[in-house]
């Protein structure tokens, strides 16, 4: 009865070791739609964006094997916390492209025109995912449905420094997202 009871609280010993990595390793899988453009996905850091103390999105960065580097693709996640208007989304990119100095200004119309047409209307709860296909441009998805893309690979710079550019307006969540995304040792 005794040697019973042992076996049981070391079973129970090693499925209590067991079951928090399992869940630690299942809460960074990669989104099928993430995995699929980015193969071997991992979460490299993750923030919010707030305006005025208002939640706006949170973000989160996947990155290859290889981490982040200008040559291998990524995705970045943003998954709203509020209803927004897709031209003001695409708007606001804009404007964020001007501000880390991204383009000049017949570009970032066309930009603007290019985003208008594919950011949706958003609620609380959408994320909208771009993923970072070096030397071609980006890809947008919806809550993980493809959208649309945009083949030029200046305005994929442009796009995703918003976020990651060292003169971005969010340098506390470029830092987050950031945290873990140079390669594995």
């Amino acid at each position: 009865m005794m040697r019973r009871l042992l076996g049981l609280l070391g079973l129970l010993g090693l499925l209590g070791l067991l079951v928090p990595a399992l869940a630690a390793t299942l809460a960074q899988a990669a989104p099928a739609h993430i995995e699929h453009e980015v193969p071997n996905a991992r979460l490299a850091g993750s923030g919010t964006f707030t305006y005025f103390t208002m939640q706006i999105y949170s973000a989160e960065l996947w990155v290859g094997p290889q981490g982040y580097v200008p040559a291998a693709p990524f995705a970045l996640d943003l998954r709203y916390a509020r209803k927004l208007d897709g031209r003001k989304i695409a708007a606001a990119s804009a404007e964020q492209m001007e501000k880390i100095g991204a383009g000049d200004a017949v570009r970032r119309k066309a930009w603007l025109q290019q985003m208008t047409a594919i950011f949706p209307d958003v609620h609380e709860g959408s994320h909208i995912t771009g993923v970072f296909v070096p030397g071609q441009g980006a890809r947008f998805y919806l809550d993980g449905k493809a959208l649309a893309g945009i083949a030029d690979a200046d305005f994929a710079r442009a796009f995703f420094g918003i976020w990651l550019d060292p003169a971005t307006t969010a340098p506390a969540l470029r830092e987050a997202l950031l945290k873990q995304a140079a390669p594995p040792r």
